[in-house]
């Protein structure tokens, strides 16, 4: 049962990730990449890594054990100040417990923000999403 449950919160996380951001669709991650921040129960907490090579876009969330979770990080970009913000870069990780979602790389230099939704994966209306401030 947990195993349908998984896979039916697999396919919805990735039917909605690609109609949010259908300019690029990302694999899902192992969350092994730890982030440091405040260990708060189902609020999502989001950061940047950047080098020469681009940035990358990292979300944790904590969560109960038993709990099905899911983790969604965003790189968006604006073209232009006042422009719609566009997502150029997302991953979305489902799994039980505590989870890590990372981007793929990206070398987009116009303002960027990092934007991570996550929470009980079963449960859309107790997901939050928070952003960094554009950089």
């Amino acid at each position: 049962m947990r195993a349908r449950i998984a896979a039916l919160a697999l396919a919805a996380a990735g039917i909605t990730g690609l109609t949010a951001a259908p300019a690029m669709a990302a694999p899902a991650t192992s969350g092994t990449d730890a982030v440091a921040c405040a260990a708060v129960l189902n609020q999502p907490c989001v950061s940047h890594q950047a080098d020469g090579e681009g940035i990358v876009g990292v979300a944790q969330v904590s969560a109960d054990p038993g709990q099905l979770t899911l983790v969604r990080v965003e790189i968006r970009t604006q073209e232009a100040w006042g422009s719609p913000w566009e997502t150029v870069a997302s991953a979305t990780t489902v799994r039980y417990g505590s989870a890590t979602a990372v981007t793929p790389r990206v070398t987009a230099t116009a303002p960027r923000l990092i934007c991570a939704t996550a929470g009980p994966a079963l449960d859309v209306s107790q997901q939050v999403t928070t952003c960094t401030r554009p950089f």
